[in-house]
This record gives structure tokens, sequence and C-alpha cells, in this order.
């Protein structure tokens, strides 16, 4: 006993003093060896700054060499992992072992990982997937949201609070500088990309690359070809507007893709497929064709235009470039330029003669009807070519969010059918239900709601459960607004069938309780408390 103890001279007669308050020997010991692990943790942090390179990484060496036999022990455990935290290559050997035994490999830390991951792309496969999956919850939670606004929507976070999400967050730490698993990681995303053709995938795709951009993490960076572009069109999504100066930047990037270097059109493409990108190119798209409008210049003659254009192609065009391994830019419809186009500023001009029309002094003749006819191109359009369709779906959450009912009536059958039921997907009704909220007092007109739930929703509701959930989420919120005539028919039309999920049986019993609720109970209308006071009479109801 005396020869393990601690040889300090002094303790002799403090010991005495400790046991006479009852206080172990081994709490003692025990406390003097936690402060010795805690000074040496402190020791091997300071030895991994100082000295030269090759010097301080032989001390950790060696002392990873004496310590490693003891790295089962829980006391001693920490001191081992932190040597091999601080030392850029572990012996193999070491590694080897640490992977092969559970508790080990979940104890170390995450420099130690990535340098198991980047030689095991399944066991870095593993640890991403859930990661990969949790976002893709998240973005769909978004989309279904209870909560329905105009002002608050899917695509209202700026991109640098989408950055600090959960997963953003750990993929970026389990990636550090380490370009090799920042490659691994991207190819998981086109695979998903490719198996899913879920667009969320390109999202984390460009915010990954931004979360490194944003901790200066240039070893990375610099080997991305996407960086620059990423970054310009980064501030452009943050704007929600792709202005002049940054037009040119953009487009000098995808001008100077050079011959042989194809491949990085793939990574461009995949970035331009983002949902945020695409949102952002197609409100721009919108906002360019009013000022045509007012300039009486044709989007053939904008180049401003026909690189948004460039843009949305190439970024719709993102799944089928990847699919094909044939790295080049989609051509462009001359069609969509010098006919789709011009029809929706027809749509925008026939608003503006409407407008004026109704404050002219009605004459004899009355006043000018809304048109009321879509013409037959439009539709056609939008059932056969995606970038037109995508920015005439934009027109219409353009015009629903001006409250421009008779405009939006007119354009709504023309959605019933469209490219790869794009009217259908979860962004659009996420959107237009956002913006419905502004139309909230139409919804008591007969005439408004059998064209938008029986023209268009009820249409694909049997077919498409997603729609079900959107028109019940629209609902919910708006139901007070409806005729209660129509509220009940709605009711039944919407009831889920024996194949409904969870999620719309949920929302369908959410709405049958509101609606409960807003019924008067049997006893109130029965009975009527008397009441002894001179009130003038009422008429009552028949049943009565």
């Amino acid at each position: 006993q005396t020869e393990n103890g601690v040889l300090l001279p002094s303790l002799q007669y403090a010991l005495p003093f400790l046991d006479l308050h009852g206080t172990p020997r081994l709490e003692f010991h025990q406390s003097v060896f936690d402060e010795l692990r805690e000074k040496l943790l402190e020791r091997v942090s300071a030895i991994a700054l100082e000295g030269k390179v090759e010097e301080r990484y032989k001390k950790l060496e060696d002392l990873l060499e004496k310590s490693f036999s003891l790295v089962k022990m829980p006391s001693i455990q920490p001191v081992v992992m932190c040597v091999m935290k601080h030392l850029p290559k572990v012996p193999e050997k070491k590694l080897k072992l640490v992977m092969a035994d559970k508790d080990l490999y979940k104890a170390c830390a995450v420099e130690v990982k990535r340098q198991i991951w980047q030689d095991n792309q399944a066991l870095f496969g593993d640890e991403v997937s859930p990661l990969l999956k949790q976002y893709i919850l998240e973005k769909e939670n978004v989309l279904f949201s209870s909560d329905i606004s105009f002002l608050q929507n899917f695509f209202s976070p700026s991109p640098k609070t989408r950055r600090q999400g959960e997963v953003v967050q750990k993929l970026t730490q389990m990636i550090g500088k380490n370009v090799k698993l920042y490659d691994m990681v991207l190819q998981f995303l086109r695979t998903l990309f490719l198996r899913t053709r879920n667009v969320h995938y390109c999202t984390l795709r460009a915010e990954l690359l931004m979360s490194l951009h944003d901790l200066e993490i240039s070893e990375i960076c610099t080997v991305d070809p996407c960086h620059k572009f990423t970054w310009c069109l980064d501030a452009c999504i943050r704007e929600k507007f792709v202005d002049n100066k940054r037009a040119r930047e953009l487009q000098g990037f995808l001008d100077g893709v050079k011959k042989g270097q194809e491949q990085v059109l793939g990574d461009l493409s995949m970035i331009l497929c983002d949902p945020f990108a695409i949102n952002t190119l197609a409100l721009s798209t919108i906002r360019h064709l009013q000022d045509l409008v007012g300039q009486d210049t044709l989007p053939r003659e904008s180049p401003d235009l026909l690189l948004l254009l460039r843009m949305l192609s190439l970024g719709q065009g993102a799944w089928d470039m990847i699919d094909s391994q044939v790295f080049k830019e989609p051509k462009m419809e001359a069609e969509l330029i010098t006919r789709f186009l011009p029809l929706l500023m027809s749509f925008v001009v026939d608003d503006h003669t409407f407008t004026v029309d109704q404050k002219l002094p009605s004459e004899e003749k009355g006043p000018i009807p809304y048109p009321s006819t879509i013409p037959e191109a439009f539709t056609k359009f939008l059932q056969e070519n995606r970038i037109a369709c995508e920015i005439g779906l934009y027109y219409i959450l353009h015009i629903t969010k001006q409250r421009n009912k008779n405009a939006f009536l007119r354009l709504l059958p023309a959605l019933v059918e469209t490219f790869s039921d794009l009217a259908f997907s979860d962004i659009f009704l996420h959107l237009l239900t956002g913006n419905l909220t502004l139309l909230g007092e139409e919804f008591a007109l007969e005439e408004f709601c059998t064209s938008l739930f029986d023209g268009f929703f009820l249409t694909a509701c049997s077919r498409k459960e997603n729609v079900h959930r959107h028109v019940l989420r629209l609902l919910l919120h708006l139901h007070h607004k409806v005729a209660p005539a129509k509220l009940e028919s709605l009711q039944k039309a919407l009831e889920p069938t024996k194949q409904s999920g969870e999620a719309v049986k949920e929302l369908y019993n959410q709405l049958t309780e509101k609606l409960e609720l807003r019924k008067p109970s049997p006893a109130e209308v029965t009975e009527t408390p008397s009441m002894e006071l001179p009130l003038p009479t009422v008429p009552t109801p028949a049943s009565r």
C-alpha cells in the first residue's frame, strides 16, 4: 500500500485526517486520478500545437503506443481517444481495431472517424443515410405544414438560415476538410436524386457547399468547380431576384465550361434544379415579362430573359442529364420564346385593358366582360413543354397573389392536365394554397368553389394522395368562409377511402371535428330559454 500510494511526505499526516471524516481512501485516490487525467488531456492538446510538426506527432505516436493497450479501460479511454483525435494519421492497425469494436467506434472523436470513413464508403453511408432521410422528412413536413399563409411559405427562410439546420450542420462537421468524404456525400446525393427524382437532394447539395463556404474551408471550396456559381446563385436566392450584374456573372460561368470539362454541367444542373433556385429564376422571369410589356419589347429581344430560360432549362433537365451521362445543355425550343411567352404577355395586357375599361364611363353597350377563354396553344404548352409549364404555374401563382380572381378562374382549367402533373406537385400546391388565403372572401361563392374544387382539386384527389392532403389543409384553414351546402358536399367528396394514408385520415378527422363544433347543438335549436322581457317578436323557423 505504501509502495503504490501517492509518495508525498506531507500526505502521511493528512490521510489520517481524512479517515477521521469517514472519507474512503478510494475516493481520495479517485479524485487525484481524475485531476491527473485532466492535466494529461490538457498536455496532449498542448503537445499537438507546439514544436516542429514531426516532433509533436512523434511524441503523440509514442504516447498512443504506450496507452492503446488500456483503451478499453473506461478511466484511461478518454486519454487514448484524445491522442488519436490529435493525430492527422492514426496507424492503420489501430484504426482497424477501433472499427472492429462497436463501443470504441462510438466513443472515438469525429476526427478519427473521418480517417475510418474515407476508406469505408459503406460505413460512411450507414452514418449519412439517416441524416438524409431526416432532411427529406423535414422538407416534406414544411410543405404539408398546418400553417397556411401567403406571407410565410416554404421559400421564406433565407439561405443562411436554412444552412443552420441540424442535418446540414452535422454533415458539415462529419466532412470537416476531407475532400474524399465530401465527394462521397455528393455521390450519395446524385444516386438518391436519380433513384427518387426528389429535388430536395439538389437543395442539400447546394446548402452543403455553401455551409463549407461559410466556414471558409478552402480545401473543399477550391476543388468544387461549382463553388463560385453556387455562391453567386445563393446571393440571387437571398434576394429572390436575378439582377443584371449577377446574371452576367452566372452567364460567364456557363459560357466558361471548357471542352473536356462538360461533366461539370451535371453538377451545375443539379444546383439549378434546387427548388429554391427554380423559384428565384421563375419569379425573375415573371418580373421580366411584366417589364417587357411596359417597354413594348418582345421576349426574344431580352438577353436577360433568355439567360433565365437557359438556366431554368438546365435545372429542369438535371435528372435526364445525370441519368444519360450526356453532358450538354438542353436545346431551347424556339416556340417557347416566340409563341408561349408572348401569350403570357397578352394575359398581362388583357388585365391592364380590363382595368382601364372598368374605370371608363360606361356607355350604352354596357361593361366589357373579362375574357373567359384560354388560347388552345397555352393549354398545349402547359401539357407538352416543361419550362413553359413551370413559368405558366408561376404566372398563376402571381395573379393569385394579386387577388386577380378573373385571371385565376380563366386560367385554372389549363391546370388539370400539365407536363408531368406539375400542377399537382407539392411545392406548387403548397404555394397555391397559401396564396388562395388572399381570395378568402370568394370561397362563399358557388361559382368560385365549383371551379376550384370540382374543376381542379377533386379531379386528382382520388389518384394523388398529396392533393387530397393539400385540399384538406386548405379547408381546415378556410372552412368558415365556404358556403355550408358546398362544404357538406366537399366533406362527402373528401372522405378517406380504405387505401388512404394516416395523414389524410388525421386531417379529415380534424376537419370533421371543426365542422361539428360549428354546428349549433340540438339543445340550442329545440329549447329557447323564456325571457320575460318586452322584446320585439322575431319570426321563428317553420320547424318549430
